[in-house]
């Protein structure tokens, strides 16, 4: 009987360690995305800002650089006119970029 409850102990243990390790890897990353996707192709526009959401509710520090036709999209009239397909519409995206007090640079 002492034996079984040992060895059910001894295969307990690898699995507690594993746990252990899980919790030490969470980082915070320091993350910057960069985009020079304009209004062109408005779906692969929204991405930066729809990935730099989840990954700032994931925990980590998100930064946006805007490139190139990307820089426009900061405008209001033009992030209004923004709808990528399958995504929330940019000027939603943005709101709560600005909310989340994400930097962007362009």
């Amino acid at each position: 009987m002492a034996r079984r409850r040992f060895l059910s102990q001894l295969v307990g243990l690898p699995f507690l360690a594993l746990g252990a390790k899980a919790q030490e890897s969470k980082k915070v990353l320091k993350i910057m995305m960069r985009s020079s996707w304009g209004t062109d192709d408005t779906t692969r526009a929204s991405f930066v800002f729809a990935h730099a959401l989840a990954l700032s509710d994931a925990g980590h520090e998100v930064q946006i650089f805007l490139t190139a036709d990307a820089t426009y999209l900061m405008r209001k009239a033009t992030s209004d006119a923004v709808i990528p397909i399958g995504w929330p519409p940019l000027s939603e995206l943005r709101e709560k970029i600005v909310a989340k007090h994400i930097p962007v640079f362009s």
